[in-house]
């Protein structure tokens, strides 16, 4: 076998070492080393000592292109986010990520920024090149994304929501219903003692999903039948300053709400934050629920009630699902309706033991 002094001899500097190159270096065919790099545990140890030594020595990079263009797929996954701001889709990512590397493949990051167009031009430019699988947010694409996932030929998750009805997913989908948090959070104010609960949410227009938990707290709100559905939702980002201006907006014009359900729990921190400068109290004087169990939440004065979504096991349950059809396996089932998590803290009353409520 070469030594690494006479390799370095015998190749000029600016020239790219090959796969070829490391075989020969490491006395063993290409197809060994392809192997290796594809699936390591498929080559003895001794072989696979040997390569892995002569990569390091050559610095030798894989040409995933022209791995692509042999194989007519490459070995990333692309993954469309609709914000890299929002944590729990950051966590999401991170589970994605780490399962993808451990199988060896690379994930290739998108941000939408909820814009359905801007998530056509990504997909668009990943399936250009040859990815082995996709994962995209929820099921609010345009007609062409829809087009474009369901021709593809590779695996697609569809992830962080549930399908409205059985033809709106042709994908997998891993994911919760939004409806059922929202009516989650509103029943939990009324059976703490509740009697008149309010709506705030932020960016509505954009995330469909918040628009899907609004729906769900009026349609308990209107099953409970104690008073109208009383929903203030913007289009601004969700933020502190954006609850503490909704919650004086309702707070003005319906001083006798004694309730209220936020979209997420940045919101639902200016609401704390503006009940305070009123010098009310929460609870009593205002029950507050959040969405989301961001870090903040559970130190927040007073801690935060709020619904904790599965994030790290929607990235495990969608990174389990491709993998197993990349690997040939049949998925099913095929769509994936996850448990939320009510966390309750000081910012609602415990949940009085009784007689259930008729439903």
């Amino acid at each position: 076998m070469q030594t690494t002094e006479t390799r370095k001899r015998t190749r000029r500097g600016t020239q790219r070492v090959t796969m070829t190159d490391v075989a020969t270096a490491a006395d063993v065919s290409a197809s060994t080393v392809s192997l290796y790099l594809r699936r390591p545990e498929a080559v003895s140890h001794h072989l696979a000592e040997r390569i892995a030594r002569v990569i390091d020595e050559m610095g030798y990079v894989p040409n995933l292109v022209a791995g692509s263009l042999a194989a007519a797929r490459s070995r990333t996954v692309g993954v469309i986010l609709p914000s890299i701001l929002n944590s729990f889709f950051a966590e999401t990512y991170n589970t994605l990520q780490g399962m993808f590397q451990a199988a060896h493949y690379q994930t290739l990051l998108g941000v939408s920024e909820f814009s359905p167009e801007e998530e056509e031009s990504l997909i668009r430019a990943f399936l250009a090149w040859s990815p082995a699988a996709m994962v995209v947010t929820g099921f609010h694409h345009t007609e062409r994304t829809r087009a474009m996932l369901a021709s593809c030929g590779v695996p697609v998750v569809e992830m962080w929501d549930m399908p409205g009805h059985p033809g709106e997913a042709v994908n997998i989908s891993v994911g919760f219903s939004h409806f059922e948090v929202g009516r989650m959070q509103t029943s939990h104010l009324y059976d703490q003692g509740s009697r008149k609960v309010a709506y705030i949410g932020a960016a509505a227009h954009q995330d469909l999903r918040v628009r899907s938990r609004t729906d769900g707290y009026e349609a308990e709100v209107m099953r409970r039948g104690l008073h109208d559905p009383i929903d203030f939702t913007v289009p601004d980002a969700a933020t502190t300053e954006v609850g503490r201006w909704l919650i004086d907006e309702i707070l003005t014009r319906h001083s006798d709400i004694d309730g209220v359900v936020c979209s997420n729990d940045a919101l639902a921190l200016g609401v704390l934050f503006e009940v305070t400068r009123r010098d009310l109290k929460v609870p009593d004087d205002l029950a507050v629920v959040g969405f989301g169990d961001l870090p903040f939440s559970s130190s927040c004065p007073p801690p935060l009630t709020t619904v904790r979504p599965p994030q790290r096991e929607i990235g495990r349950l969608s990174a389990t699902q491709i993998l197993a059809a990349l690997d040939g396996v049949r998925v099913t089932p095929k769509h994936h309706n996850l448990d939320c998590e009510l966390v309750v803290r000081g910012s609602t009353r415990p949940v009085v033991k009784g007689p259930a409520e008729k439903r």
